[in-house]
């Protein structure tokens, strides 16, 4: 761990009470799949997160996901005060409510030229097409040679998404038309901003993550300590992703490895 890491992880010790725990949920909390409607929490995860509840100041979920979406595949229903933003925080899921704003129409039109965009980029019957009602996903991992199809369709998304006043995010065999103005990072930021009564900051702050729309959020994190705030940027390793291993505080292998984390965070 980086003596930085090493300061939050202290810090959040000292002080849980204060502190605010944030996670992606994709390849975080829950293992990578080939079908991204298979996807489900790592068994631990839940169980992690609501020993952790009562004994922070807030518990958040921040990822490219649907809210609801996230809360059911992560079994998280029963989890008094965490929070989830779905959509890189367009949606708020909190306390069973799930609050979710009218999609700009650049969606639906993206959503209707996107299977002649794909037929004409000569894309293989393995591309999958996730839509998330905010947004639509163009999956590449069951493709017979995912990095070279991926390739090969981010040119044509882009220029999807910049007709269709959109902004086009890759990640982890996956290219994502979604609306602009908002990210991982903005989100987290305005959750801690009032997750904390009377606009204090909080004690410490930890993100956990493992791809590159996570980024933002290690940006957050670092913005934070500039203002005095102890924070820990976690990194859910894996070969197909290394940014993020190369800017976090503490690398862990997978989920699995995030679980044992948070079991040994706070004992007690």
């Amino acid at each position: 761990m980086t003596a930085a890491g090493a300061a939050g992880l202290d810090a959040l010790r000292r002080d849980p009470s204060a502190a605010v725990l944030g996670f992606d949920f994709d390849g975080t909390l829950a293992p990578i799949v080939d079908d991204p409607a298979a996807a489900r929490a790592h068994p631990g995860a839940a169980p992690a997160l609501a020993r952790l509840a009562p004994r922070v100041r807030a518990l958040v979920i921040v990822t490219g996901r649907p809210a609801g979406v996230a809360v059911e595949y992560g079994g998280f229903e029963g989890i008094d005060g965490l929070v989830v933003l779905g959509q890189y925080g367009l949606e708020r899921w909190e306390s069973g409510e799930l609050t979710v704003p009218e999609p700009p129409p650049g969606v639906a039109e993206a959503r209707a030229a996107l299977p002649g965009i794909l037929e004409a980029a000569g894309a293989p019957a393995e591309v999958s097409v996730e839509d998330k009602g905010q947004a639509v996903a163009v999956h590449t991992r069951r493709a017979p040679e995912p990095q070279a199809v991926f390739e090969r369709l981010r040119g044509p998304l882009a220029e999807l998404a910049e007709r269709t006043g959109l902004v086009l995010e890759p990640g982890r065999f996956v290219l994502e038309v979604r609306p602009p103005g908002m990210d991982k990072g903005q989100a987290l930021r305005g959750f801690i901003d009032t997750a904390v009564p009377g606009g204090a900051l909080p004690s410490a702050v930890l993100f956990a993550g493992d791809d590159l729309g996570d980024l933002a959020a290690y940006d957050a994190i670092d913005a934070l300590r500039a203002e005095g705030v102890p924070g820990i940027k976690l990194c859910s390793g894996s070969a197909e992703v290394t940014a993020l291993a190369e800017r976090a505080d503490l690398v862990v292998d997978g989920p699995a490895g995030v679980v044992e984390f948070l079991n040994g965070l706070l004992p007690d």
